[in-house]
């Protein structure tokens, strides 16, 4: 299709593509020209105590399952009372025609309480603490990758009530499988293919572009960027990535491991500081799978999803065309990207805590 010297991304209809996933989705810019016309909130002023006797992460706490929690001070690991992954699974298969089709599948789920604090969430913690997470997910990877019968280690955490979390005290998961699940399994096909034709990782060359155009950039240090990709499908979907090519998290030296909490916590300050509230959000690791394999092509990123798209309560759900056809967009990359650009790296709240 020939361009037509009037097009403009910010204007027109169009379709992006993925070139993680090989998906794409279309940008409807002309739907949003107006975006923000609608209600003003007030800011979130809600306030939890610093220990709830009733919550079952809390240090000295019994969990759901009657085990007692340590008086922890810092992180705090558990295997998942009610995980969704068991690595007691016996082997089995069906297979009817190629299309009745199952597997058993076996696995580890965790918990990973990120601090003994109820009423704090990632924006809220120091940097000390949050490196203290970035050390957990590191060694969590790295244990239950080592184990002959794990593929893929998935570590995320799902902020807020309206992402289904069922507890607000701080804390993430990893389902650790012998598979290698949907989404990385995409991208794991299109960074191979990437990486045999040039050489580099495919992030590699687009953070080149990114940091070029700055269009999308959000925020970044000195080891790690914050953008919103060019393909976002949710409003204010971000891409963290460390700038230097490594494929997980153990390859991180100690610099850059201290530059990934730096990059959290002020990510995550944007987040809530956008509608002043505290920001819900799917999040998660993906890096190369624990095959015993090593994966050049891999370069480790972060995904975050959040739902948000007007005001604290204003959500983007996915239906009708998301679901029957591929994902869909009202505003920009570039116009989310400025709007986090933009906020202010001093939470809203302005807390001190530790």
């Amino acid at each position: 299709m020939a361009e037509h010297p009037s097009f403009d991304l910010a204007q027109h209809p169009h379709r992006r593509y993925n070139p993680l996933n090989g998906e794409w989705l279309l940008v409807s810019p002309h739907r949003a020209l107006r975006p923000w016309q609608g209600q003003q909130e007030a800011p979130d002023t809600e306030t939890r105590p610093a220990h709830d006797p009733t919550c079952y992460l809390c240090p000295g706490n019994v969990r759901a399952n009657g085990a007692p929690n340590p008086d922890y001070t810092g992180t705090f690991v558990f295997d998942n009372d009610f995980a969704a992954l068991r690595d007691d699974v016996p082997a089995g298969q069906l297979n009817q025609g190629g299309l009745l089709r199952a597997e058993s599948e076996s696995g580890v789920g965790r918990v990973i309480c990120f601090s003994p604090r109820h009423d704090l969430t990632l924006p809220e913690m120091s940097p000390a603490a949050i490196r203290g997470v970035v050390d957990v997910w590191t060694d969590e990877y790295r244990t239950l990758g080592a184990r002959p019968d794990i593929g893929y280690v998935q570590i995320f955490e799902n902020k807020g009530a309206v992402m289904g979390c069922s507890n607000p005290h701080p804390h993430g998961q990893i389902w650790a499988q012998r598979t290698v699940p949907g989404e990385p399994a995409k991208e794991s096909v299109q960074q191979l293919a990437y990486y045999q034709e040039h050489g580099r990782t495919l992030l590699t060359d687009y953070l080149a572009i990114e940091l070029a155009e700055k269009t999308r950039l959000v925020l970044e240090n000195e080891h790690w960027v914050a953008l919103v990709p060019f393909w976002a499908g949710w409003p204010f979907e971000t891409l963290l990535l460390p700038r230097r090519a490594v494929s997980d998290l153990t390859q991180l030296n100690e610099a850059e491991k201290d530059a990934f909490a730096d990059a959290l916590r002020r990510l995550t300050i944007h987040y809530d500081n956008l509608f002043q509230t505290s920001f819900p959000y799917s999040a998660g690791l993906h890096q190369q799978p624990t095959d015993g394999q090593a994966h050049p092509e891999w370069h480790l990123h972060m995904h975050f999803f959040p739902p948000l798209l007007r005001s604290a309560t204003v959500r983007k759900f996915m239906v009708g065309y998301e679901l029957l056809a591929n994902a869909q967009r009202d505003i920009t990359p570039e116009w989310a990207a400025e709007r986090l650009r933009s906020q202010s790296e001093v939470h809203y709240k302005a807390v001190s805590v530790n």
